[in-house]
């Protein structure tokens, strides 16, 4: 059939070299294309939408820096972010993704084809997944083998753990930086295979991309550099791997520099210590070798000896003496949070709260890899088996990843691209092996001997255990198929920004209140008015609605944040003391009872209270006077007095006790908490109820004017 085929395509004369790389490139194609296609779902399904929240951020900047150019873009300070400090964007951002997409949205118009830069946003993550999908088949194939990559490459195109974070629609920095943290082990690999000097300074290049992508280049310059470290422990540092860290560790840290955002911090911080301590070793190592070679044993340990003990004294002096003066700036929370996972539940509640920062559960890593999690021992082993110094590097990778992984789950991200290469190296060799020892219709098994006398070495039924292991594979692999369909299908192609569910006649009910809400703010408000909300909404306010807003998902002034926490969790009159002190116009809160929208602001409560009372002016703020008598969190009459005179409280369940949610359930009855609300009848003091949304998801609050005071 096959020979047919390549005969009406007139391909049949090829040598069998060339027939190979035919069908290696159109495997490979077929993956970009399918890596491309399977994460549009959100858009067939909704529409053309950016997702979530830091998405609207980067679609604001963007499109700054498309309409105005890179010189104001890197000048702009946003007033309409963190009232009255407002931010400075060009000194606070990664850039890569922006101009990327500005790259993008550039070249197209050159070439006549008309886009909508919002269409360039959307579509951004999945055209980097098509990158992807290459760069791990280079990646697998430098490592282990051609089989091996396109396995790996097939995997990637599909796996959850990657298309959590580059569906159409998810414009954030992690839809580029896996292609771009990859890619730099790639030519890492390559560099350190050849010690070319072409390879490093392309090494060098791609982690000035990766840098200016996203924070996490920190972990791939931690990871290089504990590469080398290896290296040299296990005896195999040589002269490649001397020049490879030298040219990228040395240009690569001159070019993250410039973006404004890092700065000195390569050089300054500790995240970073360890590449520059990496660096100085290579330097001892190579002037020891040096003198070795040039020198008598007995005068080389005693000029050894000597030198070390100095050079370990001056270093220990240096290092002790920086960090005291201040010149080495500690480990940031979030860092801190990765080797202690319980630091910042018990010291930084902010980064507590976030859920993509807590820790990962072992459902999590089954849901998003589901195969893989079996298959990747099995990679892990051959690795082990067969060491090199690309080997080394990708164990180095996959033991890394898989703990980082564990303590955060956004960090899965992280961890996807090594399971599908550990994964694909397992397969494919399982496959090699097995597929040899199944017997030919016509005929004895390919790698069996013709003379049965000769398989002494042989086990019996040689070749159903192969069919066996095989067909178990392939069952694997089908499985694999259909669980990442149905997971990219069902959890990762749903916009935030739009909510959808099904009636109880199977219909599917749109929920539009996000975007309902934030028009009736852009068109009733004045465009000076200042917006109050949770931090999470900011972006989205400030990019939807075109309004100031207190507090957004930067989250860099944690006092601030504090603040509007101390509002909401405070009474009416103290919590109009604050509003005023901020300028506050409208006050906006998310509600779920009604519809059973789950992740709304009640169930971040707990999270408002415990940073609003983490600075000094938030001290009577105490969480445990917000539980009931028995400790727990609720709503209903038994909630605690603070609970129900809380301003958070009033503004979601204000005229809620007069609306029946469900047939056969009192008025007032929350369906997320499941429970009747226990203060039904009140009336708001400091704010007035100005537009809530179609299915009382968004509720907007307008703050009254102090009275007059010359009135009696």
């Amino acid at each position: 059939m096959v020979k047919t085929l390549l005969e009406r395509l007139g391909l049949a004369s090829l040598s069998q070299a060339k027939k190979e790389t035919l069908v290696q490139m159109t495997i490979l194609s077929v993956a970009c294309i399918l890596s491309f296609s399977v994460r549009l779902s959100s858009v067939l399904r909704f529409e053309s939408v950016i997702h979530e929240f830091d998405p609207y951020f980067n679609y604001r900047t963007t499109k700054q820096l498309v309409e105005q150019g890179y010189y104001e873009f890197h000048n702009w300070f946003d007033d309409r972010a963190w009232y009255p400090l407002g931010r400075i964007i060009g000194g606070t951002i990664y850039p890569g993704l922006m101009v990327t997409a500005a790259a993008v949205y550039n070249v197209l118009n050159f070439v006549n084809v008309t886009i909508n830069i919002r269409n360039v946003c959307v579509f951004l993550a999945p055209l980097f997944s098509s990158f992807t999908v290459i760069v791990v088949y280079l990646l697998t194939k430098e490592v282990k083998s051609v089989g091996a990559g396109l396995v790996a490459a097939s995997m990637i195109s599909i796996v959850p753990g990657y298309i959590s974070r580059s569906v159409a629609g998810s414009y954030d920095n992690e839809g580029i930086a896996i292609f771009c943290m990859l890619f730099t082990y790639y030519t890492w690999i390559k560099a350190s295979k050849t010690g070319s000097i072409c390879w490093s300074l392309t090494c060098a290049l791609a982690y000035f991309y990766m840098v200016s992508s996203w924070g996490g280049y920190v972990f791939l310059i931690n990871l290089i550099p504990l590469h080398v470290l290896t290296l040299m422990v296990t005896g195999r540092f040589s002269h490649r791997t001397y020049v490879s860290y030298c040219i990228m560790y040395s240009v690569g840290t001159i070019l993250s520099m410039q973006i404004p955002f890092v700065g000195f911090a390569p050089v300054e911080t500790s995240e970073h210590m360890a590449a520059l301590g990496v660096f100085g070793l290579c330097q001892i190592y190579a002037f020891v070798t040096y003198l070795r070679a040039n020198m008598s044993a007995t005068n080389f340990n005693i000029l050894f000896r000597t030198v070390v003990t100095i050079a370990l004294t001056a270093a220990g002096l240096a290092f002790g003496i920086a960090n005291f003066l201040g010149k080495i700036a500690p480990w940031t929370g979030r860092f801190y949070s990765l080797l202690d996972p319980s630091y910042a539940k018990n010291n930084i509640p902010i980064i507590a709260s976030v859920s993509e920062h807590q820790p990962t559960t072992w459902a999590s890593f089954y849901f998003d890899l589901q195969l893989l999690v079996f298959m990747f021992p099995v990679g892990l082993y051959y690795c082990f088996r067969e060491l090199s110094d690309a080997n080394i590097f990708v164990i180095l990778y996959s033991i890394t990843s898989i703990y980082f992984a564990g303590v955060m789950v956004r960090l899965m991200l992280v961890l996807a691209p090594i399971m599908c290469i550990m994964s694909g190296i397992g397969i494919s060799t399982t496959l090699s092996i097995y597929m040899k020892n199944i017997e030919s219709e016509g005929g004895p098994a390919v790698a069996a001997s013709k003379s049965s006398k000769k398989k002494a070495s042989d086990y019996p039924i040689k070749s159903e255990i192969a069919t066996v292991i095989v067909t178990v594979v392939t069952l694997f692999l089908t499985t694999f198929v259909f669980h990442c369909t149905w997971v990219t299908s069902e959890a990762y192609s749903s916009p935030s920004i739009v909510l959808a569910a099904r009636g109880h006649d199977g219909n599917r009910i749109i929920f539009d209140d996000f975007r309902e809400s934030y028009n009736w703010l852009k068109f009733n408000t004045p465009e000076n008015a200042k917006v109050m909300s949770w931090w999470d909404y900011g972006y989205q306010l400030t990019a939807m609605a075109n309004r100031t807003i207190i507090v957004d998902n930067n989250t860099w002034n944690n006092t601030h944040i504090s603040r509007v926490g101390q509002a909401m969790a405070s009474p009416e009159d103290h919590s109009y003391t604050i509003m005023k002190e901020l300028d506050v116009d409208y006050v906006l809160v998310i509600f779920g009872g009604m519809s059973g929208y789950s992740s709304d602001d009640i169930n971040k409560f707990l999270w408002m209270i415990r940073i609003g009372g983490s600075t000094p002016e938030g001290e009577h703020i105490k969480e445990s006077d917000y539980y009931s008598s028995t400790g727990e969190y609720k709503v209903d009459k038994d909630a605690s007095k603070a609970m129900h005179d809380s301003l958070m409280y009033k503004m979601c369940y204000y005229r809620f006790g007069e609306i029946m949610t469900e047939q056969g359930k009192p008025t007032g009855y929350d369906r997320v908490r499941n429970q009747e609300i226990g203060n039904k009848d009140f009336e708001l003091d400091v704010l007035e109820e100005a537009f809530t949304s179609e299915h009382w998801i968004v509720r907007i609050y307008k703050v009254k004017d102090l009275a007059n005071r010359g009135t009696t």
